[in-house]
């Protein structure tokens, strides 16, 4: 028996049980109240672990290094740090983030295989070790210490990004929780941002890494802030078992039920990196249906809400709907300009690849709201998917124009 997943409020990536977590100020980012930079994530059991990583040809040593250890389909934990991205600065990084993995190895007790390392920031500045050395000892960790993680790995997001299911299967409550941190070098191309799951069901490693990559595929894969996929992007998840169920394997109702919940947290978190884009004023939402393959769906609205004249057209509440029309025909996918029937808000103004009468005066008011959906019917087939993103704004373009001055 399985039932529907629930959201929990305040829900972390400590909630599922099994997992302690906690962050400190190390330094590595201009000091300020209550700033943290320094966190680790420990799964009192050992865990079975998945991880979805950059597709960027130029990665962080980091995420080489992340990448070996979770090879073997088991973790213990994984150490952070925001500020410092640890990339492009030669062989020194590799070295450093294996000795971050080694100081994090003799505090927990753990083997350093057991230990995956993250970093997030300045791209081409090396690791403070002097710092880290003296900081990752005095990470204290507890049951609720999730809450500081997230607030640790984040770099110009507005605010910690943060989530959690329960469910029961078979008779067992179990549930899953995530943080994630991403705000600017946001595009679907996977991972776009820093994500850290966990759940303390017990999963099959094989079905584990399907079913994130699945998920990563339904959401983080589609949004885009900016165009950009970062060089140190990495979706991490933990399954340590606590829960005591049986062994989730694929092709049955408890798997679909765990990748049912997987993509539901994936999704929230998703929604967050892409509505609090640096400069963002408003979020936006693109739902295409009808299309004759999922692929097709899913190509049309990531090219929506990643197009600049979309995004730049959104910020001055213009219901300019050929800019829409422009990005969903670009795309390698199938499309029939005479069936399109285009929709903002629920609103119809394009109907059989024309355009119908619309009171201009209200959608340009609907589009001034701070969540904008617009949704494209194809009339071609069954599948449909979602993209998320935001506006593009002045303040993104005066930001980053700035953002090592």
């Amino acid at each position: 028996m399985v039932a529907e997943p629930r959201e929990i409020r305040d829900g972390t990536v400590t909630t599922p049980r099994g997992f302690l977590a906690g962050a400190t100020y190390a330094g590595l980012k201009t000091y300020g109240v209550d700033k943290l930079d320094l966190g680790i994530l420990f799964s009192e059991r050992p865990a079975t672990a998945a991880g979805v990583f950059s597709t960027n040809h130029i990665v962080s040593p980091s995420v080489t290094l992340s990448k070996r250890h979770i090879a073997s389909g088991y973790a213990r934990a994984i150490v952070a740090n925001s500020g410092c991205a640890n990339c492009c600065v030669g062989p020194q990084g590799l070295k450093d983030a294996q000795e971050v993995v080694a100081i994090a190895s003799r505090k927990l007790g753990v083997a350093a295989e057991e230990i995956l390392v993250c970093s997030t920031g300045l791209i081409g500045v090396e690791l403070p070790m002097a710092l880290l050395r003296q900081a990752i000892p005095k990470v204290q960790l507890s049951a609720d210490g999730g809450h500081a993680l997230a607030r640790a790995i984040m770099t110009t997001d507005s605010r910690p990004k943060e989530a959690g299911v329960s469910f029961t299967i078979d008779g067992v409550e179990a549930s899953i929780g995530g943080i994630a941190k991403g705000a600017g070098m946001i595009h679907p191309n996977m991972a776009t941002m820093l994500c850290f799951m966990t759940t303390d069901l017990a999963v099959e490693p094989g079905f584990l890494q399907r079913a994130l990559r699945e998920a990563a595929d339904a959401s983080f894969n589609m949004v885009s802030v900016d165009g950009d996929s970062s060089t140190n992007d990495s979706l991490l998840l933990l399954a340590n078992g606590t829960a005591g169920n049986k062994e989730v394997r694929e092709g049955t109702p408890q798997g679909d039920a765990f990748r049912q919940a997987l993509e539901a947290v994936c999704v929230t978190l998703a929604q967050a990196i892409a509505y609090e884009g640096e400069g963002a004023t408003k979020g936006l939402e693109v739902v295409v249906e009808g299309a004759r393959t999922l692929e097709d769906a899913r190509c049309i609205a990531r090219s929506v809400a990643s197009s600049s004249l979309v995004k730049t057209a959104l910020h001055g509440n213009d219901p300019n709907w050929g800019r829409i029309m422009m990005a969903l025909g670009k795309t390698k996918a199938y499309v029939e300009e005479g069936k399109v029937a285009l929709y903002i808000n629920d609103v119809c103004i394009l109907e059989e690849g024309r355009p119908i009468p619309f009171l201009r005066d209200a959608v340009v008011k609907i589009m001034s709201e701070t969540r904008v959906s617009f949704r494209i019917q194809l009339n071609l087939g069954d599948s449909s998917a979602r993209a998320w993103g935001c506006d593009l704004s002045e303040e993104y373009v005066t930001f980053n124009s700035a953002y090592t001055t």
